[in-house]
């Protein structure tokens, strides 16, 4: 344990519940936090702790070990829905985001660490997240492009380019970069919303709102102009209007555009979240109609 000397009292701390919030879910803010459910009296416990200080004592601080005694906080251990000792959980910007139980070999504990380290591209989309928002979408594809050429494999970094091009009114260009993702990355909850974003993007482009919305108020207005304004209102935050605008759409026209009305339905869903108040009331209007 000669690399015991690279942890400081910082990285590696036992914890209470009353700690908690401070030493695990605010640093995870940080850096990951990587939290080990223990007791006394379990063996493998026992046998993983010294590995897990070790490697606390080799990554020197770029990451949190957390200790926390099962026995001694019982309700922590059950917010969190540990069953069996040991119980290893990372977490990562104030909730936990990976976990395994037992002893696992070095290798695939480092494996999960790394996936939740700070990477260089980090910095370079948090840049260029920024400059779109000061209305530099240009500069923010530039900054991306330029990460992606030094880390192409970075999913994480298409993405974001994904976001900034369709930022930039540049749909067919966020599709083809969603397109590039491996089949396990194309179904990252990021990249599904944003996927489902470009429908919106996609039909509202070039609408006139006033005068659609004149349509809408003079009655019986055409497809094309419920597709426009319930994609319309969908990227501008009206969610129920967008939706009961698919939803008429798909009762008084369930062929246009090879089911346009359906499709929008899918995509608010997938922006909105199974969470959402809406998305269950209008996901049962929905299946009235098709069945």
């Amino acid at each position: 344990m000669a690399d015991a000397a690279s942890a400081t009292g910082d990285d590696i701390l036992d914890v209470t519940q009353e700690s908690f919030q401070q030493a695990v879910l605010d640093e995870s803010h940080l850096r990951p936090v990587v939290v080990d459910f223990w007791a006394a009296w379990c063996g493998p416990c026992q046998q993983l702790m010294p590995l897990l200080q070790q490697l606390a004592a080799q990554y020197a601080g770029k990451f949190r070990l957390a200790k926390v005694n099962s026995d001694e906080q019982q309700a922590l251990a059950q917010q969190y829905g540990v069953r069996s000792l040991p119980t290893v959980m990372v977490f990562r910007h104030g909730k936990p985001v990976d976990q395994f139980m037992g002893v696992q070999p070095e290798p695939n504990i480092r494996a999960m660490i790394d996936k939740y380290l700070e990477k260089p591209s980090d910095k370079l989309i948090e840049k260029a997240r920024e400059q779109a928002q000061a209305g530099d979408t240009d500069g923010a594809v530039a900054t991306l492009r330029a990460a992606l050429e030094e880390d192409p494999d970075s999913s994480d970094l298409r993405i974001e380019l994904a976001r900034a091009l369709a930022q930039a009114g540049d749909t067919d260009g966020a599709e083809a970069e969603l397109g590039k993702l491996p089949l396990g990355q194309s179904e990252k909850e990021e990249a599904r919303a944003l996927r489902a974003r470009l429908v919106f993007a996609k039909a509202a482009a070039g609408i006139d709102p006033q005068a659609v919305a004149q349509e809408l108020q003079e009655g019986d207005p055409r497809p094309e102009a419920l597709e426009q304004m319930a994609a319309y209102a969908m990227l501008s935050g009206r969610a129920e209007e967008a939706l009961g605008l698919y939803l008429q759409l798909m009762k008084q026209h369930r062929a246009y555009n090879d089911g346009a009305g359906q499709k929008g339905l899918l995509a608010a869903f997938e922006v909105l979240g199974n969470d959402h108040p809406l998305v269950g009331q209008f996901r049962r209007q929905m299946a009235s109609l098709l069945y």
